[in-house]
């Protein structure tokens, strides 16, 4: 599965939302789109199905938890749910990395460099978000 192919391809619903232009969001959700395959490749084998069931959850939750942030007023909360789908994101290659065995090297190199993108850019996002958000200073605090 090609990106560029994949991005012609999304419904215009999708595509339409504010949240589409969220670079780190499209790759997201074409991680997991991609993964699909690889997770019913795992499936059909009863000593990989718990790996396939813990792949499925860590690629669906990326994009889930950039889409929560991408929604939250605070930049606080943002930077938060960010942070759930960079770990995600990490999760996910660990898993991939355990499936190398049974789904190929050339597949695991694609599925490795692509979510690498995605933590690379949520690592830019994230300390953006938090540098942005205002705190009250502790002397303030202390003197009301």
């Amino acid at each position: 599965m090609d990106y560029q192919d994949w991005v012609q391809s999304v419904p215009a619903t999708v595509s339409k939302d504010t949240l589409w232009k969220m670079e780190v969001y499209r790759l997201a959700l074409f991680a997991a789109d991609a993964g699909w395959q690889d997770i019913v490749m795992l499936s059909r084998d009863r000593r990989t199905i718990s790996l396939a069931d813990q792949l499925f959850r860590a690629l669906g939750s990326i994009s889930a938890n950039i889409a929560e942030g991408y929604s939250r007023s605070s930049l606080k909360d943002q930077a938060r749910f960010y942070e759930y789908a960079l770990g995600s994101a990490r999760e996910s290659r660990d898993w991939y990395y355990k499936a190398r065995h049974v789904l190929g090297e050339a597949v695991i190199g694609d599925r490795l460099e692509f979510l690498t993108k995605v933590i690379r850019l949520l690592l830019v996002i994230i300390p953006h978000q938090r540098g942005s958000f205002v705190r009250e200073d502790e002397e303030q605090c202390n003197a009301t």
